[in-house]
């Protein structure tokens, strides 16, 4: 009798184990898709290739970002703005133009608005993803 209570007992200690085992995969499947479905805002920088400080004003659909005084060659960090049309313009040291363009920052990427080292003096977007 005590062999068939030891039997049982292994049986129902094995079951257990597999339940615990079946809810931890279902709980990393669960974390899986949260992470895998969520979105980032996107975020844009500043890169001044001229060889004069700029400043760079970034007009979103929700607020304004001035980049004051972005030294020639340096690269500002990252800020997140809202998705839709972005519109950036340029007033760089030493020059009457004032270079703008626009584009369109989607969710889950990065936006580099460059300062080109060209004359006259434009701004190009490049983009990539987080």
């Amino acid at each position: 009798m005590g062999l068939l209570n030891k039997s049982i007992i292994k049986h129902i200690e094995n079951g257990q184990n597999m339940k615990k085992t079946l809810l931890y995969i279902i709980a990393l499947a669960f974390s899986i898709a949260v992470i895998g479905c969520s979105t980032e805002p996107p975020s844009v920088r500043v890169h001044n290739e001229r060889s004069d400080k700029a400043n760079i004003q970034i007009k979103t659909t929700t607020t304004t970002i001035n980049q004051n005084d972005v030294k020639a060659g340096s690269t500002t960090n990252y800020q997140e703005v809202a998705e839709g049309n972005i519109e950036a313009t340029a007033s760089i040291q030493n020059e009457s133009v004032s270079p703008t363009t626009t584009f369109n920052a989607t969710n889950d990427n990065n936006y580099t608005v460059v300062v080109v080292n060209s004359n006259p003096p434009t701004l190009r977007v490049d983009s990539s993803s987080k």
